[in-house]
């Protein structure tokens, strides 16, 4: 009777170790919730090619603390209500964070459910979160990002302006910060000749490319991304509106590129992260970040450009907290870990998220580039912070 105690205990106890080391190599899952159909998808599904390298160079290197991670992306069809219904579901996981969404609209509407936890790191510019709150912002923010545009237009001396944006959340926040930094000392001088509006869903912007091209404009900031570019680029062309064009980050994308190059104006410029500008930046943590970045998605076949950049940074801000607290982190300890994270050299730039942003990153991390049809990317065209080469 003791002997056979024995053996049951001894079985016990082998089970329970398997159980246990069955439990360590499960992956470390990381909830993420991105568009993959809908106005959005152009980015979210670079977003999760970029996520599926990183979680294959973490685990390469041993995962985090010997255990593998694994992204869960789920599709929020670029639609806020679906956005907050999945947050909803990850919520009701207690988990300690999570990453995403895309676009401002739906990370706006996520931003009131996590005000407790747990950590969103948010892949728009155009959302502002509150200091000390759980949300974070990736990418520079649209104001500084606006701000070198129109240093490098001014300088370059283009001082007519004209501006034409989406109706939605993103074009909205164009607006804004354009009409705070036209009040600023430095753009006196600078006028907007034309300021136009279109839905998102339009088919045509004729008419307000005419009235841009009759103002004598002497450049063009538009606010589009996706699609919505497209329709201004062709708009453009019919009108024969034949000026310097500007857009913003979301449209560095290199299948955009390919897809608009009928109608692509003869200068069209980007303000941007150094992530795709590797050549212009100088020796030293912040090109080693970017070098690791367009290394890791060229060796994948890929191009680097700003869907992959998107979730790049974010993500593995979010590793080095596991790292550093360990796997049963909370949010508390993730965001304040985050909110004190300072000197960390990423391919958006060296981050210090001590100023209270809820990014990290400021204008002088911002660069102006231009795509370039013969080397098939982008050049850089101006220093950091705007000013022309």
């Amino acid at each position: 009777m003791k002997k056979s105690l024995l053996l049951a205990l001894v079985f016990a106890l082998a089970f329970a170790q398997t159980q246990t080391v069955a439990r360590a190599a499960d992956p470390y899952e990381i909830n993420v919730i991105i568009p993959l159909t809908g106005i959005g998808a152009f980015l979210g599904t670079n977003e999760a090619t970029a996520l599926t390298l990183v979680e294959k160079n973490v685990n390469a290197a041993g995962g985090i603390h010997g255990r593998p991670i694994h992204f869960n992306v789920q599709d929020d069809q670029s639609n806020p209500q679906v956005a907050v219904q999945l947050l909803n579901g990850v919520i009701a996981k207690h988990v300690p964070m999570l990453l995403g969404s895309t676009l401002a609209a739906m990370c706006g509407a996520m931003l009131p459910l996590v005000k407790d936890g747990p950590v969103d790191y948010c892949f728009s510019s155009a959302i502002y979160p509150p200091k000390g709150s759980y949300m974070f912002s990736g990418n520079i923010s649209t104001k500084d990002l606006l701000a070198v545009n129109l240093r490098y237009f001014r300088e370059r001396g283009w001082k007519k302006i004209a501006l034409i944006t989406t109706t939605d959340a993103s074009g909205q926040d164009g607006d804004r910060n354009a009409d705070a930094l036209l009040a600023l000392p430095e753009n006196t001088g600078v006028s907007l000749t034309a300021h136009e509006h279109f839905n998102p869903g339009d088919v045509s912007v004729n008419a307000q490319m005419s009235r841009i091209k009759a103002s004598g404009a002497q450049a063009l900031i538009v606010y589009a991304a996706g699609t919505p570019l497209g329709t201004v680029l062709h708009g453009a062309l019919d009108v024969g509106l034949a000026i310097p064009m500007s857009t913003t980050t979301a449209n560095l994308s290199y299948n955009e590129m390919k897809q608009f190059s009928s109608v692509m104006p003869k200068e069209l410029y980007f303000t941007g992260p150094p992530g795709v500008a590797l050549d212009a930046i100088p020796n030293g943590p912040l090109k080693n970040a970017v070098r690791t970045f367009v290394n890791s998605t060229r060796a994948a076949g890929l191009h680097p450009d700003i869907g992959l950049l998107a979730a790049w940074d974010p993500a593995l801000i979010m590793v080095a907290a596991l790292n550093k607290l360990g796997l049963d982190a909370t949010s508390a300890q993730i965001e304040d870990y985050i909110q004190n994270l300072h000197g960390w050299a990423g391919a958006y730039g060296i981050y210090d998220f001590r100023d209270g942003s809820q990014r990290g990153l400021a204008v002088n991390n911002g660069i102006v580039v231009r795509w370039d049809p013969a080397k098939d990317y982008w050049v850089a065209v101006s220093k950091f912070g705007g000013a022309p080469l």
